[in-house]
Parts: C-alpha cells; sequence; structure tokens
C-alpha cells in the first residue's frame, strides 16, 4: 500500500483460483460496519497501476453531478446504475456507482478474464472512501478503460437495421456466451445492453462489459448453460420489442422468434466444440476434418481424447481443451498484427494468395513481413488524417480488398491496389461514420436513439449512459 495526494492506493491481488464469487469481508462487530471519521473523505484506491491522473477526478462530487469538462459526451444507453464516462489522459473511462464489494467482485472477475483470454473491458480500479467536503460518504466506484471502436448495440440502429445483420448481431453474441461457457463462467445476465461490439470483416465481435453477475467455476452444468441461454433469449426478446416500437428494425422482424435464433447458434457450436463423435477404424480421416473444422471456426484443440470401443472397431473422438482466435494468434506471430478474429481470416486468406501469386516457394514469414509492407502499410498510409477515425486500421484493410475484388469483377479486369485505394476512399469510406468519435461525438439523431425511456414496467433503475459498466 502506497499513500499519494491523501489517497491509499492498494494493489490487492486477484485470487485466480477462487470459484464462484467474491467473498464478502465480514465485520469483526457491530462498531466496525462504519469506517472512523479519520477514513471518510481519504480515498482508498485499488488498482494494479498507480495512476496519479485519477486524482485529478472530482472524487469528492456524486457521479450524477459532475461536471461537464470531466465528461466524454457519450450518449445515454439503459442501466440500473449510475455511469458517467470520463476523460484520463489520452484515454476514455467508464466509472460506475456501485456497492463496494460488487465494485470488488466485478473488478476481480474482469481481470480474471482478461487473465483467460476472454473479449471484455478492461478494469482500471475500485475506489471507495468517497465524500463530499461536508463529510457525507458517497458510493464507491468500479473504473474500466473504454473499448475504442467499440458501439453499443444501440448506435447500430441510428438507420433501420435489416434483419440479417440483426442475425449477425445475435450470432457474435452466441459466440462470446459459449466462449465464457467453455472457460466456466456463468454470465447471469446476459443481454445486449451488456455486451459492445466491434466490426469484424462484414459481421461483429461482441465483448462482455457488466460482469457483476458473474461466476467463475471450473466447469458449468448443463443447468447452468441453460438458464444463462434462457436469460439470453428473454432480454434480447425485450430488446428487440424496445427496437419495434421504435421503429428501429424492420416489422417483418419477430422479437420472440429473432431472440430464440441465439438458441440455435449456441447450440450448434457448443455441439461443434465439445460433442463425441464416432467413426469407423479405417475413417481416422475424420479425426483431421473435425480439427479443420472447429479451427474455420476459429477455434484450436489443444486437447482431444481419442478411445476405441471394446471390440475396437470404432473410434471415439472428443474434444477436450479448445481456444479461441485461431485466426488471430497465426496472424499475430506472422506479422505482429493484432486483429479481431474474421478480420485475421481475411487478412491470412490475401497473405497467402499474394504468396501464391509472387513466390510460392518463399518462406511464410518473409512473405508475411512482404505482404505487410507492400500491402497492408500502403492502405493505412494511404488513409487521410480526417478519415482515420473512420474504422479501425484491419477493417479499413479488409474492405478496401473487398472493394478491389468487387471493381475487378465489375470491369472484368485486374485492379491494381493504389486504384482500388482511391475509388474505396472516395466511394466508401468519406461516407461512413466516425466510429472512433461515434460515441464522445454522437449527432442529435444518435442521441435520441439512445436517449431512451424507461420502462413502467420498473425493470430499470435509472436512464444513464450507455450498457452497463463500459461498460
Amino acid at each position: 500500500m502506497s499513500e499519494q495526494n491523501g489517497a491509499q492506493w492498494h494493489d490487492e491481488p486477484t485470487d485466480y483460483g477462487q470459484i464462484g464469487k467474491l467473498p464478502r469481508t465480514e465485520a469483526a462487530s457491530a462498531k466496525d460496519t462504519a469506517p472512523p471519521a479519520s477514513v471518510i473523505g481519504s480515498l482508498n484506491i485499488t488498482a494494479a497501476a498507480t495512476d496519479p491522473e485519477l486524482l485529478d477526478l472530482p472524487w469528492h462530487i456524486a457521479l450524477e453531478d459532475w461536471p461537464s469538462e470531466y465528461l466524454a459526451a457519450l450518449p445515454r444507453g439503459i442501466s440500473r446504475h449510475i455511469v458517467r464516462f470520463a476523460h484520463l489522459g489520452g484515454s476514455v473511462i467508464a466509472v460506475k456507482e456501485t456497492s463496494e464489494h460488487v465494485a470488488r467482485h466485478e473488478y476481480h472477475m474482469l481481470r480474471k478474464l482478461a487473465r483467460l483470454d476472454v473479449p471484455g473491458v478492461e478494469p482500471v480500479a475500485v475506489i471507495t472512501g468517497r465524500a463530499t467536503p461536508e463529510g457525507r460518504p458517497l458510493n464507491p466506484v468500479l473504473v474500466t478503460r473504454h473499448l475504442k471502436f467499440s458501439m453499443p448495440y444501440r448506435a447500430l440502429f441510428s438507420q433501420m437495421l435489416r434483419k440479417d445483420t440483426l442475425t449477425r448481431l445475435i450470432d457474435a453474441q452466441a459466440l462470446l456466451l459459449v466462449r465464457l461457457h467453455l472457460i466456466g463462467f456463468y454470465w447471469g445476465d446476459v443481454s445486449l445492453s451488456n455486451t459492445l461490439f466491434r466490426r469484424d470483416a462484414g459481421a461483429f465481435a461482441a465483448y462482455l462489459v457488466d460482469a457483476e453477475t458473474g461466476e467463475l467455476y471450473p466447469d458449468l452444468s448443463t443447468g447452468q448453460r441453460e438458464y444463462d441461454l434462457e436469460i439470453a433469449r428473454v432480454n434480447i426478446a425485450g430488446e428487440l420489442m424496445d427496437l419495434l416500437e421504435g421503429g428501429l428494425i424492420e416489422d417483418k422482424v419477430d422479437p420472440v422468434a429473432t431472440s430464440e435464433l441465439i438458441m440455435d447458434s449456441y447450440r450448434r457450436l457448443w455441439a461443434e466444440l465439445t460433442e463425441q463423435e464416432s467413426f469407423e477404424l479405417g475413417e481416422r480421416w475424420r479425426v483431421g476434418a473435425r480439427i479443420r473444422r472447429l479451427n474455420e471456426l476459429g477455434f484450436d484443440v489443444e486437447e482431444y481424447a481419442i478411445k476405441t470401443t471394446a471390440g475396437g472397431s470404432t473410434i471415439q473422438l472428443q474434444p477436450k481443451v479448445v481456444d479461441a482466435g485461431h485466426h488471430q494468434r497465426r496472424l499475430l506471430r506472422l506479422t505482429g498484427l493484432d486483429a479481431q478474429e474474421n478480420q485475421a481470416r481475411r487478412l491470412l486468406n490475401d497473405m497467402d494468395s499474394f504468396r501464391a501469386d509472387n513466390n510460392p516457394d518463399l518462406d511464410e514469414e518473409i512473405s508475411a513481413h512482404a505482404w505487410v509492407s507492400q500491402i497492408f502499410e500502403p492502405i493505412v498510409r494511404s488513409i487521410p488524417r480526417h478519415l482515420a477515425g473512420k474504422l479501425e486500421p484491419a477493417e479499413v484493410v479488409h474492405e478496401v480488398l473487398e472493394h478491389r475484388w468487387y471493381m475487378s469483377q465489375k470491369q472484368d479486369r485486374h485492379i491494381p491496389l493504389a486504384e482500388a485505394v482511391q475509388s474505396y476512399l472516395d466511394t466508401v469510406l468519406q461516407h461512413r461514420r466516425d466510429e472512433a468519435a461515434i460515441m464522445l461525438n454522437p449527432d442529435a439523431e444518435l442521441l435520441k436513439i439512445l436517449e431512451v425511456e424507461v420502462e413502467e414496467s420498473g425493470r430499470y433503475d435509472e436512464v444513464e449512459e450507455y450498457p452497463d459498466a463500459d461498460d
């Protein structure tokens, strides 16, 4: 523990082996339930690293009353907590008021998920001991880092969303839920509102932003998984009903039937990743085929069990340890580029074509370096500064490659890369929304969509700035 400008900094170790929820700290006696007067007003900050800029924020003011000069102008969405987004140095953070135990539980849960390489927001700190200048105690807060280029699902509906795009959104949610269940994480509050989305080569990648109800176990039972899935179905149906009522999705979309798509998508993927497969002894090629199918889905098989039946005529194959990010890891190994899974798949395909067209016998890593210097970097460097915030670089490269292909099909000729890039900049990118800034400088139309009314049923306690916890 260290002290800096009246604040106590703690690097509270995360017990990565702890199962379920974070245990509550019991008070030794009734007298110990309230902090002594000398402690009130002295900030207690739990963080893995000391960040002095945190002390510049107005912790002595209730979060709902923070002055605008500290805030990032993010659009409001549904939340049961008070959440504000603030500038911290060169980044943006989400600050959520809650109880101390819930904040600490979520902080440690997000750290565990990060260690397990699960897509989620980064925990920054838990801050307690807040008080007004008059000595009135204020609620503790959880601080997480805003995920750049991500959007809450409502931001995707600034124009009416087509049914097939909505399906891709739900598929991304199903994939995230499968990844969480594979590592033994029970979410307990699955919804589109508790998820952020990033574009991923024509699809979406989903990120968990609220882990306060989550619990981590060595394995989940079928009952736990199915209950999480049922929560997802009910919550998504309600969210789609809201969007339908607001005219933000096509009238032909059935919210209930569409919400059930997550059940089908989840179960198909779970079965492919985990179910036992039996085949004849002479069909051993099916072992490699099963592994290739999993690779195509974006998963590596790090361990699998193979056994023969008593008669020795049948082989049983069952994946034991599967790990998402197959294409991401290959791209990172070859080029050092960090991209979403579908982006990585698309870039690797172009990289392989580049090698086949130019020098098939060249070492794969050398060819990958050449592809980066001759294809990837020239595209990224060609983006004018005023367009650089439209999309993240890997998504731009993917779209340029797609644009080039469509141009060559339409004109029935080879399209030089420079010509394709200029055409893409002129006809596509400059007309795209600025997704790096869309959440920081939303226009009036988007704000109107995101500033939803509180449901009369009281399902949400308050309408706040975007999904719960950075949330």
